[in-house]
């Protein structure tokens, strides 16, 4: 069952996406918040696994209530999906940073929000392409360009397919087309996925994607390198 806190300033939101979410046989609707400071104490007392999470709210931001909800140890478990009233919010980068896993618009069809819920609770990310464009375009902006060509250090503990991984995540790629990318299957790509967040201590592959721009390891528009080799035992 996955418990699931609904959080926005409008009431006729909460009880929607509540009496959406609530009619499925997997999920549990464990409480309601109508802003960030209600968000966080009703996160700690009832421990979601999802928060669904509107960004502009008063008494407390969304960015600032994910923040910490993402930094309580209590609440590792906790996934948070921010809700945005546009697709392309100015508050993506600081909401990936802040330690959200995906993003929906409020308009988005019930089906795909049923979906999204369940795939964030499975420990996957959500970005949308047009979402991911946006979030990359914002970490170009705000860092300078790389003056070498050498990733950084912090990148040393992965393995070399790791860094293939890495670079392809970093361009918005699934687990499935990663797979095929690289010629291995999906199974072996959700592993090597898995293995680089605990390597680099982000809580999914929105952070990932993050690190691996403001690092320098890939920059806006690069595309890695397609393979050669149609067999790779790892």
């Amino acid at each position: 069952m996955i418990g699931i806190l609904v959080v926005d300033d409008q009431s006729l939101i909460r009880a929607g996406f509540s009496a959406l979410l609530g009619a499925e046989d997997d999920m549990q609707v464990l409480g309601q918040a109508s802003n960030g400071v209600q968000a966080l104490a009703q996160a700690r007392a009832l421990g979601p696994d999802i928060v669904l999470m509107d960004i502009r709210m008063p008494l407390g931001d969304g960015i600032t209530a994910a923040a910490a909800i993402a930094s309580d140890p209590s609440l590792a478990h906790t996934r948070i999906i921010m809700l945005t009233t546009f697709e392309l919010d100015d508050y993506i980068l600081d909401s990936i940073r802040a330690g959200a896993s995906g993003f929906l618009v409020k308009d988005t069809e019930p089906e795909e929000l049923i979906a999204a819920v369940r795939i964030v609770a499975a420990g996957d990310s959500l970005l949308s392409p047009s979402v991911t464009r946006k979030l990359l375009a914002q970490v170009a902006a705000t860092k300078p360009v790389p003056t070498s060509r050498q990733p950084a250090a912090v990148f040393d503990v992965l393995t070399e397919r790791e860094r293939e991984v890495l670079m392809l995540i970093g361009t918005g790629k699934s687990n499935s087309e990663i797979a095929e990318e690289l010629f291995i299957t999906p199974l072996t790509a959700k592993t090597h996925v898995s293995r680089i967040i605990g390597k680099m201590g982000v809580r999914d592959r929105t952070g990932l994607v993050v690190i691996a721009y403001e690092s320098g390891l890939i920059t806006p528009g690069a595309q890695p390198a397609p393979q050669t080799s149609r067999r790779n035992p790892d």
